[in-house]
């Protein structure tokens, strides 16, 4: 089934609302490249800083020797847990969900934050779905206490195989004394960082095995209602396109998302630079080193920072991401497909734009009577709703102001004109 869009008269560009469709081991450019942290929060200092850190790694033979071998990094870590609630059943689920907690000063949030994944899911998604909790910290009675509370709070859920909770054993860490003092950084918060790292690293090396996709979430995290299904929506549209890592929040590591079949290469990659720097900023260069140069995040936003307290010396923490939806809202479900258009394109702003999960646009030059934008699904799909959003709140005139809507079957190849079209900035056309 063909879609087609004509344009009549003026347009500038079509706003996307919706989503579609080796491993790198350059060692040497993942090390000498510069940081890159989204909205550009990293100081000239600490990118100074991190090319020396680079340079140190690239003269240790462990690093590199260790680096070359990256694309064998396919087994698990050998690590014994205690499991202390639940065990893993046999049948793969949809999608893990991990979170790694540990004793905080002030405040705890771990209980909300489960009761929020739980709440927020249908019945149908909860059989699609298994949380995993790694209790980290080396504080056996404050384990042991608060699996106690979650087996309380969700006995039921435990039975059902949907909650594990873990603790590593703290014999199988790295040492975390006499860190490297990388960007000027105190040496308590250069330990707490490194053993967060391992903690993550062991999480993921014990989900691997457990469902098709993991969820990375924090502590301390609010979602929004049916965030499996939004989520399952946007997999779907980047069908035959390659991913390492989307997201599904602009914030550190909440709802991050990858392929399971990543996570041992992950848990290795945390493990083996624990002391060079925070999570967040490697998992930035992990996307990079297996070739996803872009950032891919969904917007809205489905899962929210809720903590006021850091983990770390319980300072506080008011960071919110400023994209987050709770409710339920109207979610794009592109089918994949190929675009075309016969109308010039401005700078980069090309027709993918307009259908990808990425918060972007395709922007047209000098449209004319007889131009037009296709979309050619890769296979055979019932159509329920066709959203069309047009302009920006920056460039709200940029809009289309005339056009028509039509549909071709591939069957017949013959074209059934769905409507006509005049300036507004969206339109709605459900299908029967």
């Amino acid at each position: 089934m063909r879609l087609i869009w004509k344009s009549l008269d003026k347009m500038r560009c079509f706003r996307k609302r919706s989503t579609i469709p080796l491993l790198g081991v350059l060692i040497t450019c993942l090390l000498f490249m510069n940081l890159y942290i989204e909205d550009g929060y990293v100081l000239e200092e600490d990118k100074r800083q991190l090319r020396e850190t680079a340079i140190h790694q690239l003269n240790s033979e462990r690093y590199v020797h260790t680096f070359k071998d990256l694309s064998n990094f396919s087994g698990t870590i050998n690590v014994t847990y205690r499991y202390l609630a639940g065990l893993p059943l046999p049948r793969k689920k949809y999608l893990t969900i991990g979170l790694s907690s540990v004793k905080r000063k002030r405040g705890n949030y771990l209980m909300e934050t489960i009761k929020s994944i739980f709440d927020q899911s249908s019945y149908e998604e909860l059989k699609e779905i298994v949380v995993v909790v790694h209790l980290a910290d080396f504080d056996l009675a404050w384990c042991e206490s608060l699996v106690q509370d979650i087996s309380r709070k969700f006995g039921h859920h435990i039975i059902a195989g949907r909650l594990l909770v873990i603790h590593a054993p703290e014999e199988y860490y790295p040492s975390l004394d006499g860190l490297k003092r990388n960007y000027n950084d105190p040496e308590d918060r250069v330990k707490f960082r490194s053993k967060q790292n391992v903690d993550y690293a062991f999480l993921l090396n014990f989900c691997t095995n457990l469902s098709d996709f993991y969820m990375m979430l924090e502590d301390d995290v609010r979602c929004a209602k049916n965030f499996l299904t939004a989520m399952k929506k946007v997999v779907t549209s980047k069908e035959g396109s390659y991913w390492v890592m989307l997201e599904f929040s602009k914030l550190g590591y909440i709802g991050k998302l990858y392929h399971s079949k990543d996570l041992p290469r992950l848990a290795h990659f945390l493990l083996m630079f624990y002391q060079e720097m925070p999570c967040d900023w490697l998992l930035i260069h992990f996307r990079g080193l297996l070739a996803q140069k872009d950032v891919i995040r969904f917007k809205p936003s489905l899962f929210q920072h809720m903590g006021y307290y850091s983990s770390y010396k319980g300072a506080e923490n008011k960071l919110k991401d400023d994209d987050f939806e709770e409710d339920s809202f109207d979610i794009p479900d592109n089918p994949p497909a190929s675009l075309q258009t016969n109308i010039n394109v401005f700078e980069n702003y090309d027709a993918t734009k307009a259908y990808s999960s990425v918060d972007e646009y395709f922007w047209g030059k000098a449209p004319s009577t007889g131009d037009f934008f296709v979309i050619v699904f890769n296979r055979s799909t019932k159509i329920s709703k066709i959203k069309i959003v047009t302009g920006t709140d920056d460039r709200q005139n940029d809009i289309l102001h005339h056009g028509a809507l039509e549909s071709e079957r591939v069957a017949d190849y013959q074209k059934y004109k769905l409507m006509d079209y005049t300036a507004t900035k969206s339109i709605s056309f459900l299908m029967d």
